[in-house]
């Protein structure tokens, strides 16, 4: 499973960062300031680095410094908005910079971005009876093939990746197609529609109210 340290000193928001990676299917610790995150990072060994930059004790600069000699990517997630601190962020071997407020959403998918860069995504996925094969893009069920078009195999995986997460129907409409969405749900609807027929799950994509849509594990 792959692990992701969450060095963030708020503990509301590291809690809810835990949360939804752990729904999402990674193995998540908490340090709430540098020193301890360096502790930390002595003992054990992850697979991706959160790091705030605002932080007690040692900053996500100078901890920054220290992570460099280890090869593990790390992402910036920092209140600290401006062209320069990002440059700095990035110069220091930073491998993508967030800023907050951020969409959850958005962060579950930088985290998949960096992952894949170091080919440290897992290539099978699972739901229910449902596997999928990343590597081929191939999806199963009862050890037979379930032939998806580009789009709905791009949609179960969205919905996959961001298990128990509320998508709006904008953030699917500009994950899978790329614009921008001008308020017309029925592309989205029809493909999910379809989509939930093919590969048996109508029970758990479920519609949510004003929003969009949430697949329940």
């Amino acid at each position: 499973m792959i692990r992701i340290l969450i060095v963030e000193d708020e503990k509301s928001i590291s809690n809810l960062i835990a949360v939804n990676l752990k729904k999402a299917g990674y193995a998540c610790k908490c340090a709430f300031d540098g020193a301890e995150a360096a502790d930390i990072l002595e003992k054990q060994y992850f697979d991706l680095i959160l790091l705030d930059v605002m932080l007690p004790k040692i900053d996500g600069y100078e901890l920054m410094t220290y992570i460099k000699s280890m090869d593990v990517p790390v992402i910036f997630l920092t209140a600290k908005a401006s062209v320069e601190d990002r440059v700095k962020g990035l110069k220091l071997g930073a491998d993508d910079y967030l800023t907050k407020p951020f969409e959850i959403v958005e962060l579950l998918a930088r985290v998949e971005a960096v992952l894949r860069r170091y080919h440290k995504t897992e290539n099978i996925l699972k739901i229910g009876e449902l596997v999928i094969d990343t590597a081929s893009r191939i999806v199963w069920k009862d050890q037979k093939p379930i032939n998806l078009t580009k789009k709905e195999y791009e949609l179960l995986l969205l919905f996959v990746r961001n298990k128990n997460i509320a998508l709006y129907r904008e953030t699917i409409y500009e994950r899978i197609w790329g614009g921008e969405y001008l308020g017309d749900s029925r592309t989205v609807d029809l493909h999910v529609q379809r989509l939930r027929k093919k590969v048996d799950l109508e029970e758990k994509i479920v519609a949510v109210y004003k929003v969009g849509y949430r697949l329940e594990d």
